[in-house]
């Protein structure tokens, strides 16, 4: 029902900006601007976009032990996580499915995490189900999330941070937590502050020179291209790490003591290979092929649609292992018509992060 979504502390500023507004992960959340999702995608690519994801959920853990409390559930290493650096990790079943994937940083005196909006009732409790005496979950529920994304933005927003660094400052004398990252491909920051700043810092980010607002659809489109994994369409409990071209996020200590929930699938699937890989898909011509789409030889598309920057429909999908090669002919099966198609590496357009 309609009545029972959430809205950001943004949600004011979407609507008079004339955002498409619709339901996602329990929030009323904009799709498009008047200027449309390929303008914002091609916009976000050249320039800057501003895109709200509020809905994300937040949380910090306090205490010594913090971080290898928190290893038990990912085998990403947490421990060896740097002050004012940041890395992506993945929460894991006793099956190796993923429960969720996730940010955390090390902010020296805690731990700041960010997880999926469709995930954070899971992640939360989950997280808080492994914490021993002495280490605590808050969850940040009173914190907006915008992320501002594209080339131009280390010229509006100069920081001396690199890829993957996070630090405290201010922007505009408003006080925020900044993160060299994002969803995009792009250079960028995701900004994380307090609810009450949000719409102030909203409204002088979009004052800044070329940047506008984007919404979920270039936000999907921009992350497709990127090669970037959305959960529930690419990842979910019953998805490997290791078939979902991931094991790069397993850090290497980690591969020495295999202590982490999961740890004994996962390892058997990097011993023995998977069954199916996640692999990038071209579909011919210029119909695009959706999630859900199945692919002859046993695989399914997960996430597809049109890549603006690459002028043409592009797609990712899970395929048996003996048709995961770079250039495999594939047949996709689209509205009961076959549609050749090829695997293709990942990025479609390649990464531009500050490293």
């Amino acid at each position: 029902m309609a009545d029972d979504l959430l809205e950001t502390p943004l949600g004011s500023l979407h609507r008079e900006l004339g955002g498409r507004i619709v339901p996602f992960a329990g929030y009323s959340m904009p799709v498009q601007y008047p200027l449309g999702i390929m303008g914002e995608h091609l916009h976000c690519r050249a320039a800057a976009a501003l895109f709200d994801v509020s809905h994300m959920g937040q949380a910090e853990l306090h205490g010594e032990g913090a971080a290898a409390a928190l290893e038990r559930l990912t085998p990403a290493d947490v421990q060896g996580l740097k002050p004012g650096r940041q890395r992506y990790g993945l929460l894991l079943n006793e099956a190796g499915g993923i429960v969720d994937d996730f940010m955390v940083a090390n902010l020296g005196d805690r731990l700041f995490l960010v997880v999926n909006a469709s995930r954070k009732q899971v992640d939360l409790p989950l997280i808080e189900s492994v914490l021993p005496a002495g280490v605590t979950l808050r969850p940040l529920p009173d914190r907006a999330l915008l992320a501002l994304q594209g080339p131009a933005v280390a010229a509006l927003l100069p920081t001396a941070m690199s890829f993957m660094g996070i630090q405290a400052m201010e922007i505009a004398g408003i006080p925020v937590i900044a993160s060299r990252s994002g969803y995009t491909g792009e250079d960028g920051l995701e900004i994380s502050v307090a609810a009450e700043h949000a719409e102030r810092l909203a409204r002088h980010l979009l004052s800044l020179e070329g940047v506008q607002p984007a919404g979920l659809g270039a936000r999907d489109s921009l992350r497709l291209e990127a090669g970037l994994c959305l959960y529930g369409n690419d990842l979910d409990e019953t998805t490997n790490p290791v078939e979902a071209a991931l094991t790069w996020s397993i850090g290497k200590r980690r591969k020495l003591a295999w202590d982490f929930v999961g740890a004994e699938a996962v390892r058997a699937a990097l011993d023995h290979g998977p069954a199916r890989v996640r692999v990038g898909i071209r579909p011919e011509g210029r119909q695009p092929a959706r999630g859900g789409t199945p692919v002859g030889g046993g695989g399914t598309v997960t996430s597809g649609g049109f890549g603006p920057s690459v002028g043409g429909p592009v797609a990712m999908g899970y395929v048996p292992r003996a048709l995961a090669a770079d250039g495999t002919e594939l047949t996709l099966e689209v509205r009961g018509k076959p549609l050749p198609a090829r695997v293709a590496p990942l990025p479609f357009t390649p990464h531009r992060y500050a490293r």
